[in-house]
């Protein structure tokens, strides 16, 4: 049996590392900057060591959880860095990597040069150059936790032989100590997931004024024969990567959050559901800690990789879980130009320069020296210029075009408050205090929060960084959609084009920098409950609809996605299974009263709204056509009856036990096409739950019935790569875990080595939250790599119009995506009740033994309870669990 810290407990250039008791680890790098020197006496003792010396315990409980303990802030981050590098040091290299614009460096140019194209938007947008300079103006909190964590890692770095790293870093000169500022920069990544990030493809590369190319100039390293054509290439894809995005607010992310108040709990008080659906792999996988400095910080939770502090989190009083939201987190400006000068524009008919900057970066291309290339990038008074253009497939004129160019503002560009908003949420004891975090500009980027606390209260607020458009602006925006049905699609995008010639469209900026402040930001507090799964604000209960906000929240009176229908219908009828599965848990067991065992058996009830909505229907029609032929769209006829025979005693859940689960999924991939057309009953916002709904009778149970043509059609695809309809979703249905492979031509291709499946696979419950309209939201990745990464992984081709069905025969649904850390949680009289689970585990490393063991509890739905308090941790460590390090 493998020990808990068998990566760790490895031969350390200089040292062995022994992990027991509580073994006192020595190192050569405190990690603090020169901001943090002469005054350091004079800081307060609760961020900073009085004697600059930084000591942590970590303390490892079941499933590898590190409960971080230290007498102050920055020595708490510094364990937190370190036992975060002991379970995923490859992912946080390589995120720093990507943050210092050194992917194509190390990596080479990547599959269609996307490295070369990434490292320089990345400069472009200030990544790293924005990190030098916000530094020093950071908060001494801020500094404490991003000084300390960066300490924590670089120790575990410093001390470890890269020899023994994990295969997708080992013996790479990419691990190597990283400065503060390196992880301020990878923050900045962070932040712009949803804005920045969508131009870095491609959009930013390609916007270039009239006659200049938007070719990089090779300066060092390439022959003459070749660069020509090898930079006219990389242009050409990031041209066709910035085409290839149609929503500009889809990021891939989605989550569950419910925060239940005293009217509906078990003892009075509050209670909490956190269900975020992250990847299972890269740099957005939640890492689970527990941070403590005495009479300072207690907090639980879990945080994206790297992060300083957790993010999804509850303390001794309160707790919350967080969901992407439909708000709006950039705005795009159309310049007008001065004629004949187009690198000048016009605004409140005064001139206002586009400036240029050029960069470099390195590309590695197998040989000792690599290619340097060059490339210069241009910025309006609002940020980066953009091809807006290429962004629209040609919807909007280049460059110059009509006089016209397109420039962009970020509300996520600077990440200063980052780190302050969460350690605030994190240390506040009432509502009154986690509202003042907001109240004080705070924001957590791209996503809602869903609140709960032991007063009972349930509070929700869109706490997105929105900007904040003058009423002139947002009437105009409104009109022009009215009155432009080009412009209206560009917003239904999430494109908010404005004018650029004109102060008017300004952002105002106020006392939050532009950005939209606490009093005007769509929020609620009830007694009884408030939800959030990805929906607008509008709906967070409806009983109460909110109205009335910026529609760069997101809309009002619009259709609710599956997953927010079933969760409200849960929530309105808390003792009800749903109408096709008697023996699903009720949502709030018996007592109609929500506890934290209940919540956390909401999430692996595996309801799915589309079969609660369409099932019967269904079943009656498929008892009328029989064995009758049904026809297929694309022509051609074939029998339905042995499938609908295995959907008549479907359980209608998603489990691993339930037997034709995957034969719905592929009938409702098909079927959600023709909502539209074949659903009768239109979408009304008095009944947003109940409605569309009701398909049409025409061809009812016949050959030419539109239900059962979906059917059809889905049969044939599961016939297809020999799928039986008679099995258990978990026989079709798994986790498997896969990596093992260097990045890019350190693996000794563009695209890297060759990933291998690794370790067990694991039959895996829930469905997907679109398609099958699952609360238990997973899915599959088609893509190639670990999320946001350069890793490579296995990633089945898929079949479409299945969910993600593997091409490959019988391999079924690969899952790879969905519910992460995930928890019900309650307030009680001695505190916080926590369970729940990390689904893909806390390490990456396939030799740690934290690597798969909680993928095997969620595939057992054996969730575990969260050790909180102090006799608890040290009830439960585990063997070898308790370490102190120190610089």
């Amino acid at each position: 049996m493998k020990s808990w810290n068998n990566r760790a407990a490895r031969t350390v250039r200089g040292a062995a590392l022994v992990l027991l008791g509580s073994t006192v680890l020595t190192g050569c790098f405190d990690g603090s900057s020169s901001s943090s020197g002469a005054s350091q006496p004079e800081l307060d003792a609760n961020l900073f060591p009085a004697n600059g010396k930084l000591e942590a315990t970590i303390r490892r409980t079941e499933g590898g959880v590190p409960h971080i303990k230290a007498d102050n802030l920055k020595s708490a981050a510094f364990g937190h860095g370190y036992a975060q590098a002991q379970d995923n040091v490859c992912l946080l290299a390589e995120a720093i990597v990507k943050a210092r614009s050194e992917r194509a460096r190390y990596f080479g140019p990547g599959p269609g040069d996307i490295n070369v194209i990434n490292d320089f938007s990345f400069k472009a947008q200030k990544i790293l150059s924005g990190a030098e300079t916000e530094f020093p103006a950071l908060s001494d909190e801020s500094r404490a936790l991003i000084e300390g964590f960066s300490a924590g890692y670089n120790k575990y770095v410093s001390e470890t032989d890269p020899a023994d790293l994990p295969a997708e870093c080992r013996n790479q000169p990419w691990v190597k100590e990283i400065s503060p500022v390196d992880l301020l920069a990878h923050y900045r990544i962070v932040g712009q997931y949803a804005s920045g990030a969508l131009f870095a493809t491609g959009a930013l590369f390609v916007a270039v004024p009239p006659g200049e190319e938007a070719n990089p100039v090779p300066v060092i390293g390439a022959t003459d024969d070749e660069p020509d054509a090898f930079v006219r290439q990389i242009a050409l894809n990031a041209r066709a990567n910035a085409g290839e995005i149609e929503d500009f607010q889809d990021t891939g992310l989605a989550s569950n959050a419910w925060g239940v108040g005293r009217d509906m709990t078990e003892n009075g008080k509050g209670a909490l559901l956190a269900n975020p659906h992250f990847p299972y792999t890269g740099h957005r996988r939640l890492y689970q800690v527990q941070m403590t400095v005495p009479g300072y910080l207690n907090a639980m939770g879990a945080g994206l990789l790297g992060t300083a502090v957790p993010l999804i989190n509850f303390n001794e009083n309160l707790g919350w879980s967080h969901t992407v939201t439909t708000s709006r987190r950039f705005t795009l400006y159309e310049l007008t130009l001065k004629e004949g000068d187009d690198l000048v524009y016009i605004k409140d008919g005064k001139e206002k320069p586009i400036t240029s900057e050029t960069f470099q970066i390195e590309v590695f291309d197998g040989s000792p020296t690599p290619v340097v290339l060059e490339k210069t990038f241009y910025y309006s008074e609002y940020g980066p210029m953009v091809s807006a253009s290429a962004l629209t497939n040609g919807g909007l004129p280049a460059w110059g075009n009509e006089g016209k160019a397109y420039t962009y503002r970020d509300a996520n560009a600077s990440t200063m408050k980052l780190m302050d908003t969460w350690l605030q949420m994190s240390r506040a004891s009432t509502l009154s205090e986690f509202q003042d975090v907001f109240r004080n500009c705070g924001s957590t980027l791209w996503t809602n929060s869903t609140y709960a606390d032991d007063q009972g209260n349930a509070f929700y607020i869109d706490s997105s960084s929105v900007p904040n458009l003058s009423d002139a602006t947002l009437a105009v925006v409104q009109f022009k959609r009215q009155a432009s049905p080009a412009y209206n699609q560009l917003f239904e995008a999430g494109l908010t084009l404005l004018d650029g010639d004109t102060s008017r469209d300004d952002w105002v900026e106020g006392e939050c920098a532009g950005l939209v402040p606490y009093e005007d930001k769509p929020k609620l507090l009830r007694s009884d409950w408030v939800q959030n799964s990805n929906d607008s604000y509008w709906s967070t209960n409806p009983d109460q609809f909110l109205t009335g906000y910026s529609p760069m929240f997101g809309p009002e009176e619009s259709p609710l996605g599956p997953r927010t229908r079933l969760g409200i219908s849960m929530l309105k009828n808390p003792m009800s299974p749903g109408t096709v599965s008697p023996t699903a848990p009720l949502p709030a067991g018996q007592d109609g009263k929500f506890g934290a065992l209940d919540l956390i058996n909401v999430i692996y009830n595996n309801r799915a709204w589309y079969a609660d909505q369409f099932l019967p229907e269904l079943r009656d029609r498929c008892a009328a056509i029989g064995s009758a032929p049904v026809n297929l769209p694309e022509g051609g006829s074939r029998t339905v009856d042995q499938a609908c025979n295995v959907l008549q005693s479907w359980d209608g859940l998603y489990n691993v036990d339930s037997v034709g689960a995957h034969v719905y999924r592929v009938f409702i991939a098909n079927y959600r096409q023709s909502f539209g057309s074949d659903l009768t009953v239109a979408f009304d916002p008095e009944d947003p739950v109940g409605t569309p709904s009701t398909p049409s009778a025409a061809n009812a149970g016949t050959a030419n019935d539109v239900m059962l043509q979906a059917l059809a059609v889905g049969l044939n695809a599961l016939d297809q790569v020999n799928i039986a309809y008679d099995v258990p979703l978990g026989t079709v249905q798994y986790y498997q875990p896969s990596g093992g492979a260097l990045p890019g031509l350190a693996g000794g291709s563009l695209s890297g080595g060759m990933p291998t499946d690794l370790g067990a696979s694991f039959p895996w419950h829930g469905g997907d939250g679109s398609v099958d309209g699952a609360f238990n939201a997973i899915g599959v990745v088609s893509d190639s790599f670990f999320e946001d990464t350069r890793f490579p992984r296995v990633a089945p081709g898929t079949i479409d119009g299945t969910a993600g069905l593997s091409a490959t025969s019988g391999e079924g649904w690969r899952m790879a995506r969905g519910t992460s850390w995930h928890f019900g949680l309650e307030f009680t009289d001695n505190g916080p009740e926590a369970y729940g689970l990390v689904s893909y585990s806390q390490s990456t490393d396939f030799e740690s033994a934290f690597f798969n063991d909680q993928s095997l509890r969620y595939s057992e739905k054996n969730f575990r309870p969260f050790i909180f308090r102090e006799g608890d941790i040290d009830a439960n460590l585990l063997p070898q669990g308790e370490v102190t390090i120190s610089n």
